[in-house]
């Protein structure tokens, strides 16, 4: 089952950023905080239906808009025009007076608020549904290329198994070769010594019958 996904929204820098992810820590992952900005304060979990909408619509993605403003967050975000101001703050942290009055409108206010929670619901499972089908393919993506350099492994280690193997057989006829041949020297050698030796006793014995036929 698809994990439901939350709205978060933080500031950092020049711009307000928001996204739709299964919890605080993939938040701030995708945000590349290298502090845990919720324990800090500047983070927080959203309901506001339009931040939430706007996430729903695209899971995962960090939307951003200017700081300090109340425009829509989008991929791409203007600098803020009012950067050396430093009074600018969210309209929407702020209410009116005539907003903090009772009005004799709260129960159609309520009403549309559980509406529009049902609708983000809705909008929350079917954009978890979508982020979940989208990690599902970049599993599957990853378990084919591990599959595809597996494969390659083995390619590669059955060659230089065969090269080693090729080479081991040709080091071992060369050396049984090798062997033959020093073998055949050594009995040449021995050959040509015993030569030597008959020859030198049968000369020695041609020599003396030479000198008495001379006498």
């Amino acid at each position: 089952m698809a994990k439901k996904l939350k709205t978060y929204q933080t500031s950092l820098g020049f711009y307000d950023q928001a996204i739709a992810a299964p919890s605080m820590k993939a938040a701030l992952a995708a945000w590349g905080a290298s502090s845990n900005l919720f324990h800090q304060g500047v983070a927080r979990e959203t309901d506001d239906p339009d931040v939430v909408a706007a996430t729903m619509a695209k899971p995962g993605v960090v939307l951003r808009r200017p700081v300090g403003s109340n425009g829509p967050f989008t991929e791409s975000a203007e600098l803020p025009t009012d950067l050396g101001a430093g009074e600018a703050k969210p309209k929407r942290k702020s209410k009116s007076k005539a907003e903090s009055k009772p009005t004799s409108n709260k129960r159609p206010a309520r009403t549309a608020r559980n509406a529009s929670r049902e609708i983000d619901d809705a909008a929350a499972r079917k954009a978890a549904a979508a982020f979940e089908k989208e990690e599902r393919r970049r599993e599957a993506g990853r378990a084919k290329e591990e599959a595809a350099r597996a494969k390659e492994r083995a390619r590669r280690d059955k060659a230089v198994a065969a090269a080693e193997a090729a080479l081991d057989k040709a080091r071992r006829e060369h050396e049984a070769k090798a062997g033959a041949i020093e073998a055949e020297r050594a009995a040449l050698e021995a050959r040509a010594e015993a030569e030597q030796e008959r020859w030198d006793k049968q000369r020695h014995k041609l020599d003396q019958a030479l000198r008495r036929a001379r006498e």
